[in-house]
């Protein structure tokens, strides 16, 4: 374990955070949820009611009372903690605490950590600076890889290539993954909300301190906004300058593919109506009519292959050729089928020719 420094620096630039794996956020909960240090746990000195009751102390009572007050609810917090999560801590661990802007949250249990003897330290600036720090990184973090963009038709098993390759060991930036979302109009998974825009960015950043600039980068082709959140600038710029891998799927395939991935829609006759609903101004009340009455009938092969033809294929491949220049270089890879066998085998053959092209520094004929 990283032992950090002296035990009198008490606090630590942003710049030393990598050296402490080991993080405490004493936030609330809700701000924590919100975004946080990658890696970070939540142990809040005060609770989100907690902190609501002592802010309603300060304004209709005084500043003393609210202290006096916070204080208490701080102590009993801070001893539960250390009869709990922090019971078994070994005695040179130095965690980094840190809270809103490095005050007096961070500072008291510190504090209390020092005086037993741990190396603890606060973060100088708390999450106020790490989201400065984070922004500034993510301006200057993606322009470091050569990104492999995965391209195909929706139901070409995109989001499976990346799987795929990510169990063969490649280094894969799963974007959709990380905003929970597939990145289309029924993209949004049941029982599974998107992160904040500060969380989604924290884990692309943390993800991207992970690679390795010598290796090539797999990522899937997105618009500017997936779902909800929306992709850093530079790091949509590069992959838009990347080379790119074109993945081409027989149509009777990536009806299947679409069928097991939307299962849940498909189950949901009235969900999936209210978002056929939001298409009536591109395609008109007729077609919306018709694809509502093939998703009542439980006619999915029809429902889907119209959907592909009519909707997705014509955004998808004018996207394409608007924002991914050098898809007329891409290498083709072709799965034989669905299955994760089949991406296994279409993952080990493409990341070879890959390799070679980066290799080569110059596109490798399709």
């Amino acid at each position: 374990m990283n032992a950090g420094p002296p035990r009198d620096d008490r606090k630590v630039p942003i710049e030393a955070l990598a050296g402490y794996p080991d993080r405490i956020d004493v936030r609330s909960p809700s701000e924590f949820a919100e975004d946080h240090v990658p890696g970070a746990e939540n142990h809040p000195v005060l609770d989100d009611a907690q902190r609501a009751h002592v802010g309603t102390m300060h304004a209709q009572l005084s500043a003393f009372a609210a202290k006096r007050a916070g204080a208490a609810l701080v102590a009993r917090n801070i001893a539960a903690m250390l009869e709990g999560p922090f019971a078994g801590k070994p005695r040179d661990w130095a965690p980094l605490v840190y809270c809103w802007r490095g005050g007096q949250r961070s500072r008291s249990l510190a504090h209390i950590l020092q005086e037993i003897g741990w190396r603890a330290v606060q973060l100088d600036g708390g999450y106020r600076i790490y989201r400065r720090h984070a922004i500034a990184e993510l301006d200057a973090q993606p322009a470091k890889f050569r990104y492999q963009v995965i391209c195909g038709l929706t139901g070409s098993g995109k989001s499976r290539l990346l799987a795929a390759l990510a169990a063969e060991g490649a280094q894969t930036l799963d974007l959709e993954g990380l905003a929970r979302h597939r990145g289309s109009l029924l993209g949004d998974l049941p029982d599974d909300p998107q992160p904040s825009q500060k969380w989604f960015d924290s884990q692309i950043l943390a993800a991207l301190h992970r690679f390795d600039p010598a290796r090539p980068v797999y990522v899937e082709s997105e618009s500017k906004k997936i779902g909800t959140v929306q992709v850093p600038e530079t790091l949509l710029a590069a992959m838009r300058h990347a080379d790119c891998i074109r993945i081409d799927t027989p149509q009777a395939l990536r009806v299947d593919l679409l069928k097991e991935e939307y299962a849940h829609f498909l189950a949901d006759h009235a969900s999936l109506s209210r978002r056929l609903a939001h298409l009536t101004e591109l395609h008109g009340k007729v077609t919306i009519g018709r694809w509502t009455d093939a998703a009542a009938a439980g006619d999915w092969d029809a429902l889907v292959t119209e959907l592909l033809i009519h909707h997705y294929d014509p955004t998808y491949t004018r996207s394409i050729a608007k924002n991914f220049p050098r898809i007329a270089d891409a290498i083709v890879a072709a799965p034989s089928a669905i299955t994760e066998a089949a991406f296994a085998v279409l993952a080990r053959d493409l990341d070879q020719r890959v390799r070679a092209r980066v290799a080569s520094g110059a596109p490798v004929a399709a």
